[in-house]
């Protein structure tokens, strides 16, 4: 997938959001971290065959222990910050369906979501960072000037050559190597620590 190559080099455990989500007045960095990781919570609970509104239901919930537990949240280099929220993802999930039990409600159990993590966890990894990457460059897109943007994504996610995209967009072979170093650096530091 295209969104990889522009990941694959993200293994750093530098974890600039989250510590910032400890400070006090982070209102936007919340925002951030919200509008990076919606799309993947819902992805991850309709992977557990979760439907709308309880979806919603199950994202709310999830956020709404984030909001408690980041703050206190000491990231450990040496751990998956994936494989935590994973774990919470997980945890209300199955609240969910304990509360739709107690109420007499059917509940249809996700036997593939309840398999051992660790047969899933390249899927989860590949599918973490996809998502986190996608959702990532829809928002940062808006940062820069369109033909900074263009110059990266053709030669990082396309793999155009350099001299081939400096040629279509009128600017010189410098510019296209310094505009892909912004772009890529802006992301490192938007997903740093996000996608251990």
């Amino acid at each position: 997938m295209l969104l990889l190559k522009f990941v694959g080099a993200m293994h750093t455990t530098s974890v600039s959001l989250l510590m910032r989500l400890k400070q006090p007045g982070a209102g936007d960095d919340w925002k951030r971290f919200v509008d990076l990781y919606t799309p993947l919570l819902f992805y991850w609970a309709r992977r557990a065959g979760l439907q709308s509104p309880d979806d919603a239901d199950l994202v709310q919930d999830v956020f709404a222990l984030l909001v408690e537990k980041l703050p206190l949240f000491d990231y450990d280099s040496q751990k998956s910050f994936r494989g935590w929220m994973r774990t919470i993802v997980l945890n209300k999930w199955r609240d969910q369906r304990r509360k739709m039990a107690a109420r007499g409600e059917h509940v249809q159990q996700d036997l593939a979501l309840l398999a051992d993590p660790a047969a899933e966890e390249e899927f989860w990894e590949q599918e973490h960072r996809s998502q986190l990457a996608a959702r990532a460059l829809e928002l940062m897109k808006a940062d820069f000037e369109d033909t900074t943007w263009k110059a990266c994504w053709e030669c990082v996610a396309v793999g155009r050559p350099v001299a081939e995209v400096a040629a279509e967009l009128s600017i010189s072979r410098n510019a296209v190597s310094v505009a892909k170093c912004r772009v890529l650096r802006h992301l490192r530091r938007e997903l740093r620590g996000l996608t251990d």
